[in-house]
């Protein structure tokens, strides 16, 4: 604990971001450049060094915030880094998109703003990589045997770095023509420029981690040959069957799923195109859901120049302190939170139908209208309760030229061959079914990240990542591993 009284004397600071009529011009990210390192050690100076810690319960992956806190403070950066990535291999990620549980847990945060853990985090893995602290970790001597990761976003990246340093052979298939799963084309540039993702991928190479792109299993490889050809093999995919809405007028043009909508922005920050043929410029967009990935939706609807833009959340507008009867420290509360999105939307002025920033709260989907021609030109709503009933006299409509459906997702996709080819069990919310070792059905065949777990955080997927690789490092083995497992299979984040 670098400075006993920093917690008293020093007030919560976070990274700023850039004016938001500047950062909508461009898709970088939306902080100020260089504006980190000096407000991260006074703020790791408040970290009280706490006899419990709960900070690292609430983290997944057990982070070690305290004394990376206390090596911040004393400004010893190598220290920092290498006890960051004792847990996490990816800090630069979550750095940037995890919500931060850990804060909501930090025990400074009963009375007072928890200490700006995400920002620390951050600072230390920007500093690690340009000062040269986190080099490839090849392994040194390989163990023969040879391990599948399908799926590459932060799950199957996590697992396959793990096994590749104790030893394996591993070889990475992605059905997308780029590694990174979400954090590729489901992300916007905006949170994380993929120059974070295009490093952490050499580093792997270097490793000695194989990549094989534009190989869907169960589609272009046949995934019954794919595990007779490797000791073991672990599914990562994700959550990719996304939830629909089942009102009239879905079947107009013009309706689509946010995951149809952000890679195609995505590719067009690549290069890939020259405009997304779903590009919002110049049209009145209406976005159905309030999770983050509606906001991503929202910011990327004002980079691309939309006429308006409206983000509709089913649930009543969240107060601004934590509720300690409902949601009791340490538990992550649902506050009224502004993301760089809806701040943008809300000085822009971008959405001038939304009760606050972008956002219409407790209103629900009746019905979408069309024209003569099929397209949507308009969705009706109602306002509702608590209990998601309507409200009489509520109902009202909104112009909508293009509507984004980020409802969420339930669970691997079943078109693609892959559950069927291998004949995996499932369980009825939609996820693969697994064992407390993280073991399907099949011998040999693992299960980690959303494809198990269901849709949630990337901290998340980073923990089961690292804990499924130290199973399959198990069942290689013969019993035994020296790999961390951070979580179980049927660990949950903190609830009252």
């Amino acid at each position: 604990m670098a400075d006993p009284k920093g917690f008293l004397t020093t007030p919560r600071e976070e990274w700023p971001r850039r004016p938001a009529g500047e950062r909508v011009r461009d898709w970088d990210e939306v902080y100020v450049p260089g504006a980190l390192l000096p407000i991260v050690g006074r703020q790791a100076d408040r970290c009280m060094d706490c006899g419990v810690p709960f900070c690292h319960e609430a983290c997944p992956l057990g982070n070690l915030i305290p004394e990376w806190n206390d090596l911040v403070s004393r400004s010893d950066w190598r220290a920092a880094s290498e006890r960051l990535h004792a847990t996490n291999n990816f800090p630069e990620f979550t750095g940037r998109l995890c919500p931060a549980p850990c804060e909501a847990g930090c025990v400074l945060a009963i009375n007072q703003p928890a200490v700006t853990i995400k920002n620390v985090e951050c600072a230390i893995a920007d500093t690690a990589w340009e000062e040269g602290f986190v080099p490839p970790l090849p392994p040194e001597r390989l163990s023969g045997r040879a391990v599948a990761v399908i799926g590459s976003g932060p799950a199957g990246l996590a697992a396959a770095q793990q096994l590749t340093r104790a030893g394996h052979t591993v070889a990475v298939y992605e059905r997308d023509d780029r590694i990174g799963g979400l954090l590729r084309y489901g992300i916007p540039a905006f949170k994380m420029e993929k120059r974070h993702l295009e490093r952490r991928v050499g580093q792997m190479r270097a490793e000695g981690t194989r990549f094989r792109t534009s190989a869907a299993v169960g589609r272009d490889v046949d995934a019954a040959a794919l595990r007779a050809r490797y000791d073991a093999v672990v599914i990562a995919t994700g959550a990719t069957a996304w939830r629909e809405l089942t009102v009239p007028g879905r079947e107009l043009a013009g309706v689509h799923q946010a995951m149809e909508y952000l890679p195609l922005a995505n590719r067009v920050c690549e290069g890939d195109l020259e405009r997304s043929p779903l590009s919002a410029a110049g049209r009145h967009v209406v976005v159905v859901g309030g999770g983050d990935t509606g906001a991503d939706c929202l910011g990327t609807a004002v980079r691309e120049g939309a006429a308006s833009v409206t983000q509709l959340d089913i649930y009543a507008r969240p107060g601004a302190e934590r509720d300690e009867r409902a949601e009791p420290w340490p538990t992550y509360p649902r506050l009224y939170r502004l993301s760089a999105a809806h701040e943008e939307a809300r000085d822009l002025r971008s959405a001038p139908a939304a009760d606050a920033d972008a956002r219409l709260f407790a209103a629900s989907t009746l019905r979408f209208t069309g024209d003569e021609r099929g397209h949507v030109r308009a969705l009706h709503l109602v306002g509702v309760d608590a209990g998601r009933r309507p409200l009489p006299g509520s109902e009202r409509s909104l112009p909508a030229d293009l509507v984004l459906l980020a409802l969420g997702f339930s669970g691997p996709d079943r078109h693609d061959g892959l559950v069927d080819g291998l004949g995996l069990d499932m369980e009825p919310r939609g996820t693969i079914a697994r064992d407390q070792g993280f073991a399907t059905n099949v011998p040999g065949v693992f299960a980690a990240g959303d494809a198990a777990r269901g849709q949630s955080l990337v901290v998340w997927a980073i923990a089961e990542g690292r804990a499924v690789a130290a199973a399959v490092d198990r069942h290689l083995s013969g019993g035994s591993t020296r790999l961390p497992a951070p979580v179980g299979p049927y660990d949950r984040p903190m609830t009252a």
